[in-house]
Order: structure tokens, then C-alpha cells, then sequence
């Protein structure tokens, strides 16, 4: 029987639990912010317990170990000790996928005891105990080391599970407002950064509540200056598409929101007295309240400026088109007519400079005409350019020739270095290309200057570049030169905007890119455009290119997925690829890309850059078996920062619809020559010669087990780019779900001495902590 003393301090003993218990779950409740939750947990978990140390891992909705996991207890030298332990990943994934609670008095005898080579354990006595919400597992949390010495009790086992279902509610309460607020902080910066106004307009009092930044720069353009933008209601005017006009200042704003009407693209000129406007295209949709009135109308506002601008360069450029062929025309109809003339009498010499006036007049006609039609054909995607192996110099001696020739009267000097390889060229369409950028040059430099051309190898293919020490360019000039409405260079006329857009055309048809470069207006340019290099030495033709990826099996085409969710454009790359004989794979949804990757194999991936359900930006980092594969990006955004943000990604290429098949099968055949066929890998004394297995340090070989090179390889085919622990034990380990980070740091340490680098200052190797490695890259890459 129980004495009653024993049983007040039983009852005493429970209440002070109780109490405990409950200032520990007020604690982890008390703040949404994740970090510090985690951090409370565990520090309650200690205190409910008495333990020293104390360790929080979490596991996400599919039970994969996260980086949200807090140490507690431990000394910096403890954990840099736990940190160093090489299987101390194994141990916690093990811990992480116990079903229930663990109570150990001899740690490292459990550690042993699953195969584990234990480092010094910092506790005898152990205690973990799992967290779930609602039957879906959150993580666990682990504590060691009693502060009185004592083994971990059936009471501290009972207290913990009890406070666990209470943590893991605070853990996932904590992550549900944390994805909210990155939602609503997307959802804001998207609406923010939009081209497009938005205005959120309360219906009731007749006032905008909010806008964004585009919609702040319309209003700004027609404010009073040193009034508040709610000035502008009480004298904007509105001019609406059948020619009706409200001025706001008549009718209250509230009475126009209050009759629920929906705009949709609408054509609205907003005006003030001054005469200030501004023509917009204007979305209204009304917001009601759960009462079925109207609380707020959301407006948009698309101000038409740039379109006027596009039209009217369009309109430009079409007078200088008639411009253009106007002026060779009068020639042919005066040097007609004088040969007509019944009373004049002409000798043959005149007759004959008057019939070469007209044929040299129709030849600059028949050119323009030329570059008109394959202005419409690059428009159109469908220029077509026959492909074959040609040497650099011999075109550009081709064009060089054909440049002065025809009048040119500057000097074209040419330092092509020895051994460059032939290029997969249409011969005539890349002389086009150098006569327009020899052209380009001669217009904008002094005849007493010289035209230089040079050319360099980058990777799989070959950089050419025309540069001149004419008028120069100014920076915010560089992004428009290629556009056939700007006209190239200030100055320009309709020709020459024509050439440079039609030489972009032409070489992207190659698979190629082409850009300019000018230190600014006075200091010159520079033109590069590349051309990919021709398969082996002895290829006779584009085909043999292909050929260069190994296929599947003998004699079977290879494999290309292709996912896009517009079926024309699955059709016009599936019959492009088809045609070109490879052997295309398509689909329009996101979430099958792991299993097609996985059961079909394809060696390479075309994938759109905005799927319905999905960004192929983000899905470079979702989907681990697109790391395996070169991946060309389809889109319809030109904008450079996309197509950086695409290669910073990880993507082979890009591609900008429309696009030609001739174009696209040039750019798959570039990626799969570069993935199967790179070249030596050169980084300062470090040489990888993957043809031969062979890496070299200061011309010296460096013996390599076979799982060290592949890292190392593999690091090289992406120098830059961080590659992830992840990415690194899926294709060198064939791990595709382990956590053991430390494996592949070992396996770097190891690779560090061995090039004769230490970690404090690698030159070759790069950490990006927690993260994984990077590959220094090349100068010049």
C-alpha cells in the first residue's frame, strides 16, 4: 500500500511534469518562424528530460531526410567532431526511419551492431522518439547524456511522445505558414516586376488601394507634380473605345466601381487638362463580397506606348524599303528612256554604260528583294541551310574576296590561328553572313582604318569575329542591333538593319550564335558569331555528324524526348527529328519526365520553358534525371536574362520560336557531340584527357581509381556549376536517394592531394558549402 507522503510526491512529481510539459508546448507554439520552432523543440526536449545533448532532424512529405535539423548541447569542437564522422549519415538516416521510440543504455554497442564503425560517442545512454502529424511523420528528435548520469526512463519516454505529437503540430504549422508566405511573397513580386498595371480599387469609397510599379510609372506620367496620385481621379479623363468620354471629376468614382461592369481589353485613353495622355489597354473585373456586393474592382492597365513604337519602326522601316528600291528603279527608267530616245543619237559606248547602269541597278534591286524574302523566311522559321564540312579560312578568304570585289575600299587584315577545324557550314549562307558584317563595318570606320578578322575555338564550336575602329556602339544600343526594325547603327538604313538581322537568322539556322561587343560610341565593335564544329576529320556530310552519339543499340535511332503541352509545336519538332532520323519521344506532361527518363532513355531532352503545371527552369532542379542528360530549353522569351538564367540552370542550349527544322536539328546535333565527345579539360596545370583516361598535373600523371576520375570528370563537364552532393552520389555512386554527404567529401579530400591542392585555398576543386562542388572554369570559357 502507498504511504500518503509517497503519494503527495507522486502527485507532486506529476503536477511539476504537467507543468513542464505544458511551458514547453506554449513555448513551440508561441512563433511561426520554422528556425526558431525547431530550436525550441529541442531545447524543450532537453529540458523535459534533463538531457545534455540534443539533436531535431526532419524529414519531408515523402520521408527524405531535409536540411532543417538543429544541434543542441554541443561544443563547436562536438560538432565539427560529428560533422568529420564519415558514417554519421548512415546513423541518422537509420535513426530517421524508425517506426517508434528508441531507448538505447549502450550507444555505441547499437552503432556496432549495425555495421557501423562508431566514432567517440558522446553519451552512453540514448533516447530518440519519432514526431508525426496526423499519421504523416515530421522528423525525430534525439537526446543523450543525462545531466545526473541516469538512464533514460519509462516516464521520460512517456513525456516525450506526448510532447512530440505537439511539436510535430507546431513543426507543421510552422512550414504551412512559411509556404504561404514564399506564395504570397511570389505572388506579389510577380505582380510587382509585371509590365502590366495593376490597381486594386476599393469599390466603396471610391480610392485605389494599392498598385504596382508599372501602374505608379503610368500615373506618374500623367500626375501633377508634388500631388498624391488620388489627385489624378478628381481630373483624369477617360476616352473609351466607341468614343465615349467620362471625366471622373463629373461622376464619382464609387458610381462608376459600383456597377459591376467588366472590361475586357479595352482601348482607353487616360488624358489630363494640360493634354498629358496616355493610351492603355484596360482589364476590369469586380471582386464581390460574400454579401454578393461589390468590395473591390481589379484593374489592369497595358500602356500601348511600346506597340506605337513597333508600328511606327515598322512604318519607318517600310518607307525606307521603298526608299531603297526606289532609287535603283529611277536609275533603270532614266538609263531606259535616254537609250529610247528617238532623237538622240548614241554611240555604242554610251549604250553600253547605259545597259550597265540598269544591270547593275537590277542586281542591287534583285538584293534587296533577297534580303527580304529571307527576313520573311527567319520570321516565318522556315529558312533552310545545307549544312557541310568547310574550312573556316577558305570561307572567310570566300567572303574577303567577294568584299572588295564588289568596291569595298578598306583593308581586311585576317589572323586565323593554324589547326582550326572545319565547321558545319552552308557555305554560301556564312559568306553572306561575313560580307553583311564586312559590310557593317565599312559603313561606320574610316576608310583609312582596317577590317579585322579573327577566330578561336570555344568548345564544339568555332567563334569568328569582325572587328572594326569605326563609330562604336553605345551600350544601351547592343540589344537592338539585330532587330530588322532598328536599322543597326545609328544612321543605318532599311539594307542595313536587314543584314545584321538576317545574319543573326542565318547563323542560329547553323546552330550558332551571334553577338556584339563595343567599349562604347567613338571606340569601335566587334561582331562574333559561331558555327558548330564538323563531326571527325573525314565526315563528307551532316548526317555524319549524328553519328557521333552513340546510339542505343546497333543501327537503332537515338532517342529525343520532347515536352511541350502545344501539340502543333510536338508535331513540328516530332516531324522535324523524325526527318533528321532520330527517333523522337513526346509528351505535354511535367510530372513524366522521371519515368519516360527512366524507362526510355533518351540522350537528350527538349523541353519548353513554360508548361502549364510546372517552370522547366525550376524543373532542372526537381527532376534529378535531367541532370543526367543535356537539356535544350523551347520558348518564346528572347529576353536575355532568361536565356541566362536557362544556361545557369544547367541547359545545353536554347531555342526561341520559331525556329526552322534546319536549326533545330543542328542545335540537338551540337549538344549530343558535346555530351559524348568532349574535349581535353584545361584548367591551369590540370589536364583531363577524357579520350584517354588520363588527368596530368604540371604535365605529370596522377593515378586515379576509377571512382575518382568520374567525379572528376564529371565535375569538369560542368565547370562553373555547382553539381550537388546529390547529383554526385546518383551518377558516380548509383545512390539515388543517400544521404551520405561525407562519402563524397572524402572522396574530395582524397582527389585534393592527390592534384597537390589543400582545401584552405583550392584552386581546382570549389566548395559551395552545404550545397556541394564546382569545377574552376577555364579562362576563356
Amino acid at each position: 500500500m502507498t504511504r500518503p507522503g509517497d503519494a503527495r510526491q507522486e502527485i507532486q512529481a506529476l503536477r511539476e511534469r504537467i507543468s513542464t510539459l505544458s511551458g514547453a508546448i506554449l513555448r513551440i507554439s508561441a512563433t511561426l518562424d520554422l528556425d526558431t520552432v525547431l530550436a525550441e523543440v529541442v531545447e524543450s526536449a532537453r529540458t523535459l528530460t534533463g538531457a545534455r545533448y540534443g539533436v531535431i532532424a526532419t524529414v519531408d512529405e515523402a520521408r527524405a531526410p531535409t536540411r532543417e535539423s538543429v544541434f543542441s548541447g554541443f561544443t563547436p569542437e562536438e560538432e565539427r567532431e560529428l560533422a568529420a564522422w564519415p558514417d554519421s549519415g548512415r546513423l541518422f538516416e537509420h535513426l530517421c526511419h524508425l517506426p517508434g521510440p528508441l531507448r538505447l543504455t549502450d550507444l555505441a554497442g547499437y552503432v556496432r551492431a549495425l555495421g557501423i564503425a562508431p566514432a567517440r560517442m558522446f553519451s552512453r545512454t540514448f533516447q530518440g522518439t519519432p514526431m508525426r502529424h496526423r499519421g504523416t511523420d515530421v522528423g525525430h528528435f534525439f537526446l543523450a547524456e543525462k545531466a545526473d548520469g541516469e538512464e533514460f526512463t519509462d516516464d521520460d519516454q512517456e513525456v516525450l511522445t506526448l510532447f512530440a505529437s505537439q511539436a510535430a503540430a507546431a513543426i507543421t504549422n510552422a512550414r504551412t505558414h512559411r509556404s504561404e508566405r514564399r506564395a504570397r511573397a511570389d505572388l506579389e513580386a510577380l505582380v510587382e516586376t509585371s509590365p502590366v498595371g495593376v490597381v486594386v480599387m476599393d469599390a466603396r469609397a471610391g480610392r485605389p488601394v494599392s498598385f504596382n510599379r508599372e501602374a505608379r510609372r503610368i500615373v506618374d506620367s500623367l500626375r501633377t507634380p508634388g500631388r498624391p496620385p488620388e489627385h489624378l481621379l478628381e481630373v483624369v479623363s477617360v476616352r473609351r473605345a466607341d468614343g465615349r468620354e467620362v471625366s471622373l471629376a463629373e461622376i464619382p468614382l464609387e458610381q462608376t466601381l459600383s456597377t459591376g461592369e467588366t472590361v475586357r481589353a479595352e482601348e482607353v485613353v487616360l488624358s489630363v487638362p494640360d493634354g498629358r495622355s496616355v493610351r492603355t489597354l484596360i482589364n476590369a473585373t469586380p471582386i464581390r463580397a460574400e454579401g454578393g456586393e461589390i468590395g473591390s474592382v481589379v484593374v489592369t492597365l497595358q500602356d500601348l506606348a511600346p506597340l506605337d513604337e513597333i508600328e511606327r519602326m515598322r512604318t519607318e522601316f517600310l518607307g525606307l524599303v521603298g526608299h531603297e528600291l526606289r532609287a535603283p528603279l529611277l536609275a533603270i527608267k532614266g538609263s531606259a528612256d535616254a537609250g529610247l530616245e528617238e532623237e538622240a543619237e548614241l554611240d555604242p559606248a554610251e549604250i553600253r554604260e547605259f545597259f550597265r547602269i540598269i544591270a547593275e541597278q537590277a542586281g542591287h534591286m534583285r538584293g534587296l528583294i533577297r534580303d527580304l524574302l529571307d527576313a520573311g523566311r527567319i520570321d516565318a522559321g522556315t529558312l533552310s541551310v545545307a549544312a557541310e564540312p568547310s574550312e573556316v579560312a577558305a570561307l572567310v578568304e570566300r567572303a574577303r574576296s567577294t568584299f572588295l570585289s564588289g568596291g569595298g575600299r578598306h583593308a581586311v587584315l585576317v589572323d586565323l590561328p593554324a589547326g582550326l577545324p572545319p565547321v558545319m557550314a552552308d557555305r554560301r549562307r556564312i559568306v553572306q553572313v561575313l560580307n553583311n558584317l564586312f559590310a557593317n563595318a565599312a559603313r561606320h570606320a574610316p576608310e583609312s582604318t582596317p577590317i579585322r578578322v579573327a577566330a578561336v575555338r570555344e568548345d564544339a564550336h568555332v567563334a569568328v569575329s569582325i572587328s572594326d575602329e569605326g563609330s562604336g556602339v553605345a551600350p544601351e544600343l547592343l540589344p537592338h542591333l539585330f532587330s530588322k526594325h532598328s536599322g543597326g547603327r545609328p544612321g543605318a538604313t532599311a539594307g542595313h538593319g536587314l543584314g545584321l538581322a538576317i545574319s543573326k537568322g542565318l547563323v542560329e539556322a547553323h546552330g550558332g550564335r551571334i553577338r556584339a561587343e563595343s567599349p562604347g560610341a567613338g571606340h569601335g565593335a566587334t561582331f562574333t558569331f559561331t558555327v558548330p564544329v564538323a563531326g571527325e576529320a573525314g565526315a563528307a556530310a551532316a548526317d555524319r555528324a549524328t553519328a557521333a552519339a552513340p546510339a542505343p543499340e546497333p543501327g537503332e535511332p537515338l532517342r529525343i524526348l520532347v515536352v511541350d503541352d502545344d501539340p502543333r509545336a510536338l508535331r513540328f519538332v516530332r516531324d522535324a527529328l523524325s526527318e533528321a532520323g532520330y527517333a523522337p519521344l513526346v509528351t505535354g506532361a511535367a510530372h513524366d519526365l522521371p519515368r519516360i527518363i527512366r524507362t526510355e532513355r533518351p540522350r537528350l531532352v527538349l523541353l519548353d520553358l513554360m508548361l502549364p503545371d510546372a517552370d522547366g527552369i525550376e524543373l532542372m532542379g526537381q527532376v534529378p534525371e535531367l541532370a543526367d542528360l543535356p537539356v535544350i530549353f523551347i520558348s518564346g522569351y528572347r529576353r536575355d536574362e532568361t536565356v541566362a538564367r536557362a544556361l545557369e540552370a544547367g541547359a545545353a542550349d536554347y531555342l526561341v520560336k520559331p525556329f526552322s527544322p534546319t536549326e533545330l536539328v543542328a542545335r540537338v546535333r551540337a549538344a549530343l557531340r558535346r555530351r559524348e565527345q568532349p574535349e581535353p579539360f584545361v584548367v591551369g596545370e590540370l589536364a583531363i584527357d577524357n579520350g584517354r583516361r588520363r588527368v596530368t598535373v604540371g604535365g605529370e600523371a596522377v593515378d586515379l581509381t576509377a571512382k575518382e576520375y568520374e567525379l572528376l570528370r564529371l565535375l569538369s563537364l560542368d565547370a562553373g556549376r555547382v553539381v550537388t552532393f546529390e547529383t554526385l552520389l546518383r551518377r558516380v555512386w548509383g545512390k539515388p536517394e543517400s544521404t551520405a554527404t561525407n562519402l563524397v567529401r572524402n572522396f574530395v579530400r582524397n582527389l585534393r592531394r592527390k592534384l597537390g591542392e589543400s582545401a584552405s585555398s583550392p584552386a581546382y576543386l570549389l566548395n559551395e558549402r552545404g550545397v556541394g562542388y564546382r569545377m574552376a572554369k577555364p579562362a576563356g570559357r
